[in-house]
């Protein structure tokens, strides 16, 4: 087997793979096949580049391959806003197109298309306005006419446990009535929610998580008429394994025949972890996993085969580490909200990476939007990172984050006497009475380095525990403060990530007289 650097690889090399397929957090995943290639795209919420798209040849191996969205242009997305954004996506390829439609929370149900999934995406189109209409997915049926079924949240519409369909115009820009009420699943699917719509042999499929997100079970529902009524099975839970909550996800078949379930698992702070199924269909109904013989509903797989495919796909996983090499951050990486023009300083090639210190009107750096960061993306692994400041001004700051429920970082600063100091500090979240110019708090003596650069490390092990060290010559390091556990951030939706930034502490306007930060490789194993 050839071997990858990459901290997680679910090939086994022996015609086998492991679960979790992806250690990390793609939240509430949809895939498609378009001929040989498979693509896959998850939640966002207000990281942006937002709506990641992932390419595979044999649902095992996947890199990022691009971002359907560049930005989100709505009011209040410029600055952090977390647990709204993009919420559940659909992906489809339909009409020599691929489409993703997606929820905002609080704004309503959009449209983006391409002709290559590589390229350039279409300005997200508003097909709905409408609070508390999430997680769409459209349907094209054979005599040409389209739909749209969706779920609600409870938090903005009052509704939940219900799937709703519309009629849509084919063109999927927008919906031809009111729609009606499918499936109620109060009774039988609490918190049914996140499906996707599939035609096969005459039936009506809709896959559908119920049960919440970390508790929960598949669904799926089918009927000889869009509008049903609808009959249901459970298809997948967690029985006796590990696997928590397994459902919400996407089916997709092989140019073989052969079907699989892409869907995720709650894991605490690594997020929305993804993990891929075998289905077999038994008695028209998808069972997912393994089942128990006579039995309609299966459980998750640790190990398996891989799917039949022609030809050999090499080991592979998304990217983590970054040379950086054109100047500029690899896909992995997302800002924490809208990026903005200077955030990267211009004029410089590469390689390596300068960060212009935008101002920051809070100390609090847990809600800075020009943090850059990706997510965690196996149980343990290292992170380091070479930083030479050139700051002009003593509010500037460079350093590495780690955040989940709070943001630890260390900080490389100027000190007034002159020289460079670093620091360890904690930030959390902002809350409703809280002072927004609260300043982050020490966590250890600053030191002083008898250096122009420091190199800044980050060292996660399993359950989350992590480590922050600091040293001179990329070889010995030294830890800084006590190890902690991190957590989920609360009420973002999203797992913990790690990264850079640069910042100048206080209100203003970033210009080319601010100071930066280059940023070497950062390397992640």
């Amino acid at each position: 087997m050839e071997t990858i650097n990459a901290p997680w690889v679910s090939d086994l090399g022996n015609g086998r793979y492991r679960n979790p397929v992806l250690y990390a957090d793609y939240s509430d995943p949809d895939v498609i096949r378009a001929g040989d290639d498979y693509y896959m795209t998850a939640s966002s919420f207000n990281h942006m580049p937002g709506l990641p798209i992932l390419h595979s040849r044999d649902l095992v191996n996947w890199t990022i391959v691009n971002h359907a969205l560049d930005r989100l242009d709505l009011p209040g997305y410029d600055q952090v806003q977390h647990g709204k954004g993009v919420w559940a996506p659909s992906l489809r390829h339909h009409d020599g197109k691929f489409w993703i439609f997606f929820g905002t929370p609080d704004e309503g149900i959009f449209m983006t298309q391409a002709e290559d999934p590589l390229g350039k995406w279409s300005s997200p189109h508003l097909v709905k306005a409408a609070k508390g209409w999430i997680d769409p997915c459209p349907f094209w049926d054979e005599d040409g006419r389209a739909y749209l079924v969706h779920a609600f949240a409870k938090s903005r519409s009052g509704l939940k446990h219900i799937l709703h369909v519309c009629e849509m115009s084919p063109d999927g820009r927008e919906l031809l009535d009111e729609g009606r009420l499918i499936i109620d699943g109060t009774m039988d699917h609490p918190t049914l929610e996140g499906p996707k719509m599939y035609k096969r042999d005459g039936w009506y499929y809709i896959l559908a998580p119920a049960g919440g997100v970390s508790t929960g079970w598949q669904a799926a529902l089918r009927s000889k008429s869009i509008y049903g009524p609808y009959e249901d099975q459970i298809v997948l839970e967690q029985g006796d394994t590990l696997v928590n909550g397994p459902h919400q996800g996407g089916w997709v078949e092989t140019p073989e025949g052969e079907s699989w379930f892409l869907h995720f698992q709650d894991k605490g702070a690594y997020g929305r972890i993804v993990h891929l199924q075998p289905v077999e269909w038994i008695e028209g109904w998808p069972v997912m996993g393994q089942a128990a013989p006579g039995s309609l509903t299966g459980t998750p797989v640790a190990q398996w085969r891989k799917p039949e495919l022609p030809g050999t796909m090499l080991p592979a996983a998304p990217q983590t580490s970054d040379d950086f090499t054109d100047g500029r951050p690899g896909l992995q990486w997302q800002w924490q909200a809208n990026p903005q023009d200077g955030w990267l300083a211009s004029g410089h090639p590469g390689p390596g990476l300068r960060l212009r210190c935008a101002p920051l009107d809070t100390q609090r750096l847990y809600d800075a939007p020009q943090l850059l960061m990706q997510k965690f993306a196996a149980p343990a692994f290292t992170a380091q990172v070479q930083i030479t400041p050139q700051f002009a001004a003593l509010s500037e700051r460079a350093g590495l984050v780690v955040w989940g429920h709070k943001a630890v970082h260390l900080s490389l600063f100027s000190s007034e006497a002159g020289g460079l100091c670093l620091g360890r500090f904690e930030s959390l979240p902002a809350g409703p009475e809280e002072d927004a110019e609260q300043e982050c708090t020490f966590t250890d003596d600053c030191v002083k380095l008898d250096s122009d650069a420091a190199y800044l490390q980050l060292t996660v092990s399993e359950e989350a525990e992590c480590r922050l060290a600091y040293s001179l010559d990329g070889e010995a390091y030294t830890e800084m403060g006590a190890a902690f556990r991190l957590k989920e951030g609360e009420g973002a939706w999203v797992g913990a990530k790690f990264g850079i930034f640069a910042v100048s502490i206080g209100s203003g306007t970033l210009t080319e007289e601010n100071g930066y930060a280059e940023f070497g490789r950062f390397g992640v194993c």
